[in-house]
């Protein structure tokens, strides 16, 4: 795809942290809906076309969640492998939207999978953004008792990413949970540390320290509005900064 000769954005490359549920249909509920892979391909592109970087954590909650799983019976560590193959098929999933945009991207899996995607290694990665492909990072850190999350801030360290950028539903973090109880504040900007000891949910604890040791900004925003990442990206006042 066409890249502008000049970025004149906030960030140069970016870790799109993506939640499995994304991909759930709004109407029928299926896991993987055709057209929620596509509406997240389209946020990729503009973000894309704006000379970004990027490279994208695929969660596996629409498919299967070995915590979950071990509280109903299943071993976790088995659990926690076979959600790491969901999110194979997720990647997968988000590749094929990306590809009907005539995107370039690659697949990059911390589980050998050697016919569907490439090795999860920092020169890989940084070699096809550096070419202007998006690299979808698939199979978690490869190890159980690791969440998505933390996995999104190893891959942001690994590939230097100006920020970390988790994909919500919601406008930020809130003091309490803004459905419950629709008197909850919004957090403009807040510490890693602040966030580590208010326990915040919207990241695991090993995620922001992991961000915080790297002093990578987590922007946590309203992905699915109309624009937002193109705000994001320029540097707007949009949802919430952990830094």
């Amino acid at each position: 795809m066409s890249r502008s000769t000049k970025n004149k954005n906030r960030f140069k490359r970016v870790l799109l942290k993506l939640s499995g549920e994304s991909l759930i249909g709004r109407k029928n509920g299926e896991p993987i809906s055709p057209d929620a892979a596509s509406s997240l391909a389209l946020r990729i592109r503009e973000a894309m076309e704006m000379d970004v970087e990027v490279a994208v954590v695929i969660g596996g909650g629409n498919i299967i969640r070995g915590a979950v799983e071990a509280g109903r019976g299943m071993n976790r560590i088995m659990g926690d492998y076979m959600g790491m193959l969901g999110t194979l098929i997720n990647a997968l999933a988000i590749k094929q939207a990306l590809d009907s945009l005539n995107v370039d991207s690659r697949v990059l899996s911390a589980i050998a999978m050697e016919k569907l995607a490439e090795p999860a290694t920092a020169g890989k990665a940084i070699g096809h953004l550096e070419q202007g492909r998006a690299v979808i990072y698939a199979g978690g850190t490869g190890n159980p008792f690791f969440t998505t999350d933390t996995a999104a801030a190893l891959r942001a360290a690994e590939i230097g990413a100006s920020a970390l950028l988790k994909a919500t539903k919601v406008d930020g973090i809130y003091t309490e949970d803004p459905v419950k109880n629709p008197r909850a504040k919004r957090y403009a900007r807040i510490s890693y540390a602040e966030a580590l000891g208010k326990r915040l949910k919207v990241m695991d604890a090993t995620a922001f320290s992991l961000c915080m040791d790297n002093e990578i900004p987590i922007i946590v925003f309203d992905f699915f509005k109309e624009g937002n990442i193109r705000r994001v990206l320029e540097g707007q006042s949009v949802g919430t900064i952990v830094s």
